[in-house]
């Protein structure tokens, strides 16, 4: 993969993603149906997918592509993998409170090594860029041209006195048994893969999640945080939460900043 070229695309397809899911977003009460799993799915979800596979498939045609939207329909045979969440945290959309996100990664190898979160609702915007360093670009979004850019780094952690961020949906005792082992500071709350952002910007320095979540809620926001120095790890055995597995699903993970002492 050229990353010089494959960089430029998923941050135009994810801005453009961004502009139609808030059309839907403001725009009059949209419909919402659930998926086979339950799990709520609206017209913003559908056409961002629509949006982002063509652009991918029109850009690198011989690269497998996985989408949420279209994973029942996907057996992995490669290595090598275009994923994509087109619309992470639809609950909050659903709820209109803006902690919704586009994630578009490339996985080589089990490793997300490039991605892109777009936070369209919060003018937020984090990628990797063709080097691999991961940077939040500020501005106007041009589609055509990126803007200034901040480098991203994660923090250097005070284990006496840790930040915390947790899910906005999906925050549960066990999780808080979990971060009880930790000497907290203070704890935030953030929806969708922004999370990862959060501590790639230094803004937190752990996330653990002990819950259900698929490869393609966890890719991108996974590759930013790799590239600003973090690390994403199985919560079973700390390893590095691999990509490519058998049905999508992520095991129980944690996502941290480098230093930070994990506990068992």
């Amino acid at each position: 993969m050229n990353f010089d070229v494959l960089i430029p695309v998923i941050r135009r397809l994810a801005l453009e993603a961004g502009d139609r899911i808030l059309e839907v977003y403001h725009g009059p009460d949209f419909d919402v149906k659930s998926k086979s799993d339950a799990s709520p799915v609206t017209e913003a979800d559908e056409a961002a997918d629509a949006l982002i596979s063509a652009g991918l498939r029109a850009a690198f045609p011989d690269v497998t592509l996985i989408t949420e939207e279209q994973a029942d329909s996907h057996a992995l045979t490669a290595s090598t993998f275009l994923i994509v969440d087109p619309l992470d945290g639809t609950k909050e959309f659903v709820q209109r409170r803006g902690d919704f996100t586009v994630n578009i990664a490339y996985v080589e190898n089990g490793v997300p090594l490039r991605g892109v979160v777009y936070a369209p609702d919060k003018g937020r915007l984090f990628y990797t860029q063709a080097d691999g360093t991961a940077v939040e670009e500020t501005g106007a979004f041009d589609k055509a041209l990126a803007g200034p850019v901040t480098p991203l780094r994660v923090s250097t952690p005070d284990n006496a006195a840790l930040m915390v961020v947790a899910s906005k949906s999906h925050r549960d005792a066990a999780t808080d048994d979990y971060i009880s082992k930790y000497a907290v500071k203070d704890m935030t709350s953030a929806g969708s893969s922004l999370k990862f952002c959060l501590i790639a910007t230094g803004e937190a320095d752990l996330y653990p999640r002990l819950g259900r979540t698929m490869e393609w809620d966890t890719a991108a926001g996974d590759a930013v945080l790799r590239g600003a120095g973090g690390h994403v790890v199985r919560f079973d055995d700390h390893s590095p939460l691999a990509y490519g597995k058998s049905g999508w699903d992520n095991p129980f993970f944690i996502a941290l900043a480098a230093g930070v002492e994990l506990k068992k």
